[in-house]
């Protein structure tokens, strides 16, 4: 079983950094721009780290992280964003997995 991931933007709350894979340059600014409010948002909210992760199928996924010693981490408003997002960015998460599919992995759609 593959399990090899492509990350495509994450944010982390420990750095204060966010991260866009320049891989992904061909998407539209106002696409990369509200991933970036997304990750940072998350970030700032609930803390801890976040990745958005194309897995081997180009299936988008939300993957969190969180340090062992990290107390204020609110792991109940993580679940909450995650599925807000899922629900309110919906289609834009649907655009981007299709846009992975059909550019970078070249599946015939």
């Amino acid at each position: 079983m593959d399990t090899k991931t492509t990350v495509l933007c994450g944010a982390n709350s420990y750095t204060r950094k966010y991260y866009f894979n320049p891989a992904f340059k061909l998407l539209p600014d106002s696409v990369k721009k509200e991933l970036q409010i997304m990750c940072v948002t998350f970030t700032e909210s609930a803390g801890g780290q976040i990745t958005l992760e194309f897995d081997h199928l180009g299936n988008l996924k939300f993957k969190v992280a969180a340090d062992d010693a990290d107390y204020l981490f609110d792991e109940i408003e993580s679940g909450m964003l995650i599925s807000s997002f899922q629900r309110k960015k919906r289609e834009l998460l649907e655009e981007i997995e299709l846009f992975y599919k059909a550019v970078i992995l070249k599946m015939e759609l």
